[in-house]
C-alpha cells in the first residue's frame, strides 16, 4: 500500500473517542470487556448510545458473527447495531448500540425485593402482557428469518450485549439474570423491549452440528429445554420458546420457576439431573402419551435409571401456579401450558403464541410497556475503577449473607436461596437524582402486526426522584401505577 495513501487513510479514519464522550460512564465489565453509557461530542442528536469495547484485540468468530446478523437484522423488538469501529492502532474493536436505561432482570428484581421486605408490589398485568407479546414478536421475526437466539434470557458468554457478566461474575453461577431482554427508557421508544446478544445466535436454514460439538453450554440451565437436558442433537426453534415460557413465569410470580444449584456449569455433557428433578418437580414427570419420542432421546436411558415416575405423582404446573395465585382458568395459565408443554414438537411456536386468546382480553398489550406510567425502576449506575470486581464483590457479598440470616431476604436459614439474593453490590459512582415524564408511544410494526394492540396516551406523570443505588435497596418508591393484588 502506498504510504502516503495509508498516512491519508488513518488521518480520515473515524475514532470513537474523538466522535463519543464516554469517560467515567462505565455501566457494565466482564470477561466480554466493558460497556460505556456514551454521547455524541458534536451535539447532532442528544440520544444516549452504548458503547461496547470488546476484550483482546481483533475480531473473534462470535463477534464477528454477532456483526454479522445483527447488521442484517432490522426489527423494533431486536437491538439496533448503529456503527463498528476498529482502533488500528491497539487493534480495539467497539460496537455502538442503542441505550436501554432497563432490563428485565433489574425490573423482576425491583418487584423480588418488594416481595422479600413484605411490601409486595406486583407487575401490572397489563406490563407482563405486553412484555411477553414483544418478547415473542422479536423471536417469531428471528425464527422467521432462520435465527435461532439459543440464550434468550441470559448473557453467559463473553459476547453478553449488556450486564450478564458485569452483575454476577463473582456471584454463584445459578445467579443469573434476564439481562439479554432490555427495556429502553424515556425517549421516543419509550418502554420497548430490545432482544439482545446475538453472541449465541445460529442460522438454522441448513442441519447444525450436535450440541457437544459447538458449545460445552448453550442455554443457562434455568432456561434449558427438557430436550436438551436430555441430549438432543440438533437445535429448533421450540428451545426458544421454553425459554420464553420460564420468563413468562417469572413475570407472573416473580421467581424463576426452575431455579436449582448447578455446581457443574462448565461440563460438556448436556444430561443435568438436579435440573431435570426441578422440572418435574413443578411439571410432574411426562406420560408416555405426552412426550411419546422421549424414549428417542441420547440420554433416556439415564433417565430412567435416576427417576422414578411415582415420586412426582403429585407435581403439576396448575399447583405449582396457584400456589403463586394464578388460576388454572385463566388465559394466562393456558398460555403458559402452551409455552412450557414437555414435547418439543407439541410446544406452541411464537407466531402460534402471538394469537393467543391471552392477548385479545383486557388489559391489551402496548408499544410501550409501562403504558404511560411514570417508570419506577432506577437508572443503571456508573461503575468506578477504584478496586477490583472481585474484591469488591466478595465482600459485599459477605455483608449480604450476614444479614441474609436475619431479614434480608425473608428466607432466614434457607441455604438453596440464590433466586432471591441479589447481586453483590457494586462500587459505584452515585448519579445525581433525576426525574422522569410521560413520552411518546411509538406506532410501528409492533401495532401493525397485532390489531387488537392498544396504545394509551401518556398523560403528565409527576416527577420523581430516582434512587442511586440500585434495584435492591429497601427504599425504593411504589410503582406509580395500581399494583392490587391480582389474580390473573
Amino acid at each position: 500500500m502506498d504510504y502516503d495513501f495509508k498516512v491519508k487513510l488513518t488521518g480520515e479514519r473515524e475514532r470513537v473517542e474523538d466522535l463519543f464522550e464516554y469517560e467515567g460512564c462505565k455501566v457494565g465489565r466482564g470477561t466480554y470487556g466493558h460497556v460505556y453509557k456514551a454521547k455524541r461530542k458534536d451535539g447532532k442528536d442528544d440520544k444516549d448510545y452504548a458503547l461496547k469495547q470488546i476484550e483482546g484485540t481483533g475480531i473473534s468468530m462470535s463477534a464477528c458473527r454477532e456483526i454479522a446478523l445483527l447488521r442484517e437484522l432490522k426489527h423494533p423488538n431486536v437491538i439496533s447495531l448503529q456503527k463498528v469501529f476498529l482502533s488500528h492502532a491497539d487493534r480495539k474493536v467497539w460496537l455502538l448500540f442503542d441505550y436501554a436505561e432497563h432490563d428485565l432482570w433489574h425490573i423482576i428484581k425491583f418487584h423480588r425485593a418488594s416481595k422479600a421486605n413484605k411490601k409486595p408490589v406486583q407487575l401490572p398485568r397489563g406490563m407482563v402482557k405486553s412484555l411477553l407479546y414483544q418478547i415473542l414478536d422479536g423471536i417469531h421475526y428471528l425464527h422467521a428469518n432462520w435465527v435461532l437466539h439459543r440464550d434468550l434470557i441470559f448473557g453467559l458468554n463473553s459476547l453478553g450485549y449488556f450486564f450478564a457478566w458485569c452483575e454476577h461474575m463473582n456471584c454463584h453461577l445459578a445467579s443469573q439474570k434476564p439481562a439479554n431482554i432490555l427495556v429502553m427508557g424515556e425517549g421516543p421508544e419509550r418502554g420497548r423491549v430490545k432482544i439482545a446478544d446475538m453472541g449465541f445466535a445460529r442460522l438454522f436454514n441448513s442441519p447444525l452440528k450436535p450440541l457437544a460439538d459447538l458449545d460445552p453450554v448453550v442455554v443457562t440451565f434455568w432456561y434449558r429445554a427438557p430436550e436438551l437436558l436430555l441430549g438432543a442433537r440438533h437445535y429448533t426453534k421450540a428451545i426458544d420458546i421454553w425459554a420464553i415460557g420460564c420468563i413468562f413465569a417469572e413475570l407472573l410470580t416473580s421467581e424463576p420457576i426452575f431455579h436449582c444449584r448447578q455446581e457443574d456449569i462448565k461440563t460438556s455433557n448436556p444430561y443435568h439431573h438436579d435440573q431435570l428433578d426441578r422440572i418435574f418437580n413443578v411439571m410432574g414427570f411426562p406420560a408416555d402419551k405426552d412426550w411419546e419420542d422421549i424414549k428417542k432421546m441420547p440420554e433416556h436411558s439415564t433417565l430412567m435409571k435416576d427417576f422414578r415416575r411415582n415420586t412426582y405423582t403429585n407435581c403439576s404446573l396448575i399447583k405449582y401456579m396457584e400456589k403463586h395465585k394464578v388460576k388454572p382458568d385463566s388465559k394466562a395459565f393456558h398460555l403458559l401450558q402452551k409455552l412450557l408443554t414437555m414435547d418439543p414438537i407439541k410446544r406452541i411456536t411464537s407466531e402460534q403464541a402471538m394469537q393467543d386468546p391471552y392477548f385479545l382480553e383486557d388489559p391489551l398489550p402496548t408499544s410501550d410497556v409501562f403504558a404511560g406510567c411514570q417508570i419506577p425502576y432506577p437508572k443503571r449506575e456508573f461503575l468506578t475503577e477504584e478496586e477490583p470486581d472481585d474484591k469488591g464483590d466478595k465482600k459485599n457479598q459477605q455483608q449480604q449473607q450476614g444479614n441474609n440470616h436475619t431479614n434480608g431476604t425473608g428466607h432466614p436459614g434457607n441455604q438453596d436461596n440464590s433466586h432471591t439474593q441479589g447481586p453483590p453490590l457494586k462500587k459505584v459512582r452515585v448519579v445525581p437524582p433525576t426525574t422522569t415524564s410521560g413520552g411518546l408511544i411509538m406506532t410501528s410494526d409492533y401495532q401493525r402486526s397485532n390489531p387488537h394492540a392498544a396504545y394509551p396516551n401518556p398523560g403528565p406523570s409527576t416527577s420523581q426522584p430516582q434512587s442511586s443505588m440500585g434495584y435492591s435497596t429497601t427504599s425504593q418508591q411504589p410503582p406509580q401505577y395500581s399494583h392490587q393484588t391480582h389474580r390473573y
